[in-house]
């Protein structure tokens, strides 16, 4: 059978398989799932809209049985690769297979979920979910039905919990909890030799580390233990504005530096935007809902093209004394130096403070934004180069913004864990820099390959002044790129592919590694 694919495929295009094609495949690889070679489409692209490879064919599994079964048949075959796929947010082909098998996971998201304690007297739970589930759904069920929720988070909650933990999974609640790579326990991988592993700090814990944040080069996570914690009931969200980058930094770091346990705030973010009144980049994206209003004669004369808002949140209950929480409140924010009068704020409940994005989405769903080309760019940032990526990048390069947010905020190097396969800048602080832009059709905004060339200006720019960084969701052309995007961790890196993936099945659209042929 497999020769038989292998013919096929090299003769014709996979549109043309016909269904006794498709049933001869589940026969051949004994699936309980399904496959199709003709509607592949959704899986030929990604979120970020730069790249374009056609699959053979999209699996649809029932469960980790099936994704082990599509690896072995793919490590049986010359060229066969395979690449597992969540909700498409990927931005750089890492969820394609170019001729080969796309694993579409959400097939799999009601496989696994359940919720205990993690040991007996503890008063922490954790629940094991597949890696196929969106993490907006874990959110709602955890809430609705156990009154408990994951400790930390992404900005954007229509991701799967595979996909994030195959990158790191970050937001504002990163610098108390660290990345979603630091609240897991076990985890469930297919491995690239179509193996089906537990795997845990205790128990086969150099796959365990290889696979969080390692772009899915190690093995496909099938479920995953997190950590849980009390959800809160409400949030109260606050932004406020600063003309100063200085001020706006120091400010953010002696936030995220505040000993847990204290009076501290639950969630630290910010982001850079224009001193205009750009609907888009400008002062209108501070606001928090249509009854605020920004008031620019508020801002210092001595301000510069780029302002800079700091986000934060703090965690309640219902039945918290409404004086209380603003006592808190005023007490952090009374030792901030943000322009007077330009504070925003609400109260919301906790559910619809994670789920803040999911009306972002719906209005870009609106107008066209969310299906069109995204070329994101993300960056970690070390603190001592972070001012002058401000001088050189945000007030230079980016001071008419990027048609969508510019976040920048510091996480904490301790938080994380050395052995994942994420690399990090360094120093204890480092920021997240992420230029979220949307590729709107002309004459509405640059192309999408005027920003790609933007983006590769920056980080020419942070090479040239010796800026201490490092990409979030890497993407490199070359392995020389690889190597130095690595540095002394690429040897760890191959060895762990070598162990894990012999030969290279997994996530071929990074092009970090070559597929061997078939060893007998």
């Amino acid at each position: 059978m497999i020769a038989y694919l292998e013919h096929f495929v090299q003769e014709n295009e996979p549109e043309t398989m016909a269904d006794t094609d498709e049933a001869r495949l589940v026969s051949a690889m004994d699936l309980h799932g399904t496959i199709t070679c003709h509607s592949t489409s959704a899986a030929s692209s990604d979120f970020g809209g730069l790249h374009h490879t056609k699959p053979l064919a999209v699996i649809r599994p029932s469960g980790a049985d099936d994704i082990s079964k599509a690896v072995k048949f793919a490590g049986n075959s010359a060229n066969l690769t395979v690449a597992a796929r969540g909700n498409g947010h990927s931005i750089n082909g890492q969820a394609m297979s170019d001729g080969g098998f796309v694993v579409d996971m959400r097939s799999t998201e009601n496989c696994v979920f359940s919720v205990m304690r993690r040991h007996r007297g503890a008063a922490d739970y954790v629940a094991d979910v597949s890696g196929g589930a969106l993490w907006e759904d874990v959110l709602k069920r955890c809430v609705s039905e156990f009154g408990l929720a994951p400790r930390s988070w992404t900005d954007y909650l229509g991701l799967s919990v595979g996909g994030t933990l195959s990158n790191a999974g970050i937001s504002g609640q990163a610098f108390r909890y660290g990345p979603q790579t630091s609240n897991v326990l076990e985890l469930e991988v297919v491995d690239g030799n179509g193996d089906i592993v537990i795997c845990s700090k205790n128990q086969s814990s150099e796959l365990f580390y290889s696979v969080l944040g390692g772009l899915g080069q190690f093995g496909i996570i099938t479920r995953a233990r997190v950590l849980l914690q009390q959800a809160p009931e409400m949030v109260k969200w606050i932004r406020l504005v600063y003309s100063e980058f200085s001020e706006f930094t120091q400010d953010a770091e002696f936030l995220v530096s505040l000993p847990d346990g204290g009076d501290s705030f639950d969630y630290v973010e910010g982001f850079a935007f224009c001193n205009t009144d750009d609907p888009v980049n400008g002062y209108q994206s501070v606001l928090l809902d249509s009854s605020q209003r920004f008031d620019p004669t508020r801002i210092p004369c001595s301000a510069g093209p780029v302002l800079y808002c700091l986000e934060v949140a703090l965690h309640y209950s219902k039945s918290h004394d409404s004086s209380s929480v603003n006592a808190v409140v005023n007490r952090l924010i009374g030792r901030l130096r943000f322009v007077e009068g330009l504070r925003f704020e609400m109260e919301l409940s906790y559910m619809e403070f994670l789920l803040r994005v999911k009306r972002v989405e719906q209005e870009a769903r609106c107008n066209g934004i969310w299906d069109s080309p995204h070329p994101w760019l993300n960056l970690f940032v070390s603190k001592m180069h972070i001012a002058d990526f401000d001088r050189l990048v945000f007030k230079q390069i980016l001071n008419h913004g990027v048609g969508g947010p510019m976040l920048v905020y510091p996480l904490l190097r301790s938080k994380w864990d050395s052995r994942t396969s994420v690399v990090l800048p360094e120093g204890e602080i480092f920021y997240l820099v992420a230029l979220l832009r949307s590729a709107l059709p002309y004459p509405k905004g640059p192309s999408v390959d005027e920003q790609v060339s933007q983006n590769r200006e920056i980080m020419n720019c942070c090479v040239r002044n010796g800026i201490d960084f490092k990409l979030y969701f890497p993407h490199y052309n070359t392995e020389e790129g690889w190597k130095q995007h690595f540095g002394d961790q690429w040897p760890r890196f191959v060895e762990r592919k070598a162990r894990f993936d012999p030969m290279a099945i997994l996530a071929p659209g990074q092009k970090i590694f070559r597929r061997n042929h078939h060893q007998s």
